[in-house]
């Protein structure tokens, strides 16, 4: 029998979709948990701004372990790292099932956590080494859109199933869902390569190397000007339109198509990419368009015009579809942004614990914004700031990384 080649630098389009399909599934455990708010406030009787930390929490691991996954990555293999993710975060969905408490969820919440971040900081460095350089933006732009696709598949599915089941058997079934991408993992990603010389010394050399890059840090600030914004805006929409009146599974239902045009847009943007464009131009335009449609979301009185609810929907709707080609732009720029004798996923871990603090932080900014001024009218004064620290930022890391073109035609 003909043995498959396990430690090849690139492969088939089949490595690249089931590691999408598995980012897919850990971003799911974040998703899971906005259209269950309502009902966890009540059972557990949290208060708006618990509720803002509790949407954040996941995202804790994130804020501090990026670099230390990094580094597990370099010693026991980044295969490895995504199978150790996955596992972790059906273990804390499983845990936070039996919760009865805030407390227990709370920290059910932060092992999803850990178990997210090891399982994205290393997915796009085996999607760069594993794919086909023709293929290489598209696959880039289609991970980059697997935060949008969970919310979309996240909050429908969590919309309709809590109309007829609980949210602890909600947590359960994404428990068992999360184990189903590794068997796949095992079969169709190839082998870690063995470990460089030197072990953890090394692996330790690379992060320092890493760690140093001014770059590296920068594009965290751009990413993160990025995620604190539609974290907090995408993450609270189903407790938005709960308060405008919409029942049942509406609210999840609407909040997940502006989820999913966010997954749309990252798609369209990987094209983009392929095509040359610069990313100058899809950064800057990104940026502004979400700051517009985020001030005509929230700034407009829109209970008071006829139709108001579907044109704010609309302008929401535009904000994550435009806002997406920040997230596949980055993420593109980062695979290749380790400087030499550095670490790749080290490059992904400090961005992700600099964008991580933003998804923590955003939507308890949002909430306190919300409880402060007696309405969510004010978020627009958070989304606009956000939008111009990206765009300054963007402008400082182009200067330093001179033309960026990705064109692979």
């Amino acid at each position: 029998m003909i043995q498959p080649k396990l430690r090849s630098t690139t492969g088939g389009d089949g490595v690249w979709i089931v590691l999408v399909i598995s980012g897919i599934t850990a971003a799911l455990h974040i998703w899971k948990l906005p259209a269950a708010l309502p009902l966890i406030q009540e059972n557990l009787g949290l208060s708006l701004v618990s509720a803002g930390v509790l949407l954040g929490i996941v995202q804790v691991a994130g804020m501090v372990g990026g670099l230390a996954v990094s580094m597990l990555a370099e010693v026991i293999g980044e295969r490895r790292a995504l199978l150790l993710g996955l596992a972790l975060l059906s273990l804390g969905s499983a845990l936070g099932a039996l919760s009865t408490g805030a407390n227990t969820l709370l920290a059910s919440r932060a092992i999803e956590g850990i178990g997210f971040i090891v399982a994205t900081v290393v997915s796009p460095g085996l999607i760069r080494r594993h794919t086909p350089f023709r293929r290489v933006n598209l696959a880039v732009g289609c991970w980059s859109a697997y935060q949008g696709t969970a919310t979309f598949v996240g909050l429908i599915a969590s919309a309709y199933f809590l109309q007829i089941g609980t949210w602890q058997m909600w947590w359960w079934i994404m428990a068992a869902v999360t184990l189903v991408p590794m068997p796949l993992i095992l079969t169709l990603v190839p082998k870690d390569l063995a470990a460089a010389p030197g072990g953890s010394r090394s692996a330790a050399r690379r992060i320092s190397i890493t760690a140093r890059s001014s770059k590296v840090w920068i594009a965290g600030v751009v990413f993160g000007s990025y995620t604190i914004q539609w974290m907090a805006v995408v993450g609270f929409l189903p407790t938005i339109y709960a308060e405008r009146g919409l029942t049942g599974a509406h609210a999840g239902v609407l909040s997940a198509v502006v989820g999913g045009l966010n997954g749309v847009g990252a798609i369209l943007t990987g094209m983009l990419l392929q095509r040359g464009a610069p990313a100058r131009t899809l950064l800057y335009t990104s940026f502004g368009l979400m700051a517009l449609f985020s001030t005509l979301t929230f700034a407009v009185e829109w209970t008071s015009v006829p139709g108001g609810l579907g044109w704010q929907l609309a302008c929401v709707g535009l904000f994550s579809l435009m806002g997406a080609a920040i997230p596949a732009t980055m993420t593109r720029m980062a695979v290749d942004l380790a400087p030499e004798g550095g670490s790749a996923p080290a490059a992904m871990g400090l961005m992700q614990q600099i964008f991580n603090i933003g998804n923590f932080t955003g939507p308890m900014i949002v909430a306190w914004l919300a409880t402060t001024t007696g309405g969510w009218s004010a978020t627009w004064w958070m989304t606009c700031t956000f939008a111009a620290l990206g765009i300054v930022m963007a402008t400082v890391l182009l200067r330093r990384q001179n033309s960026v073109s990705f064109s692979h035609r």
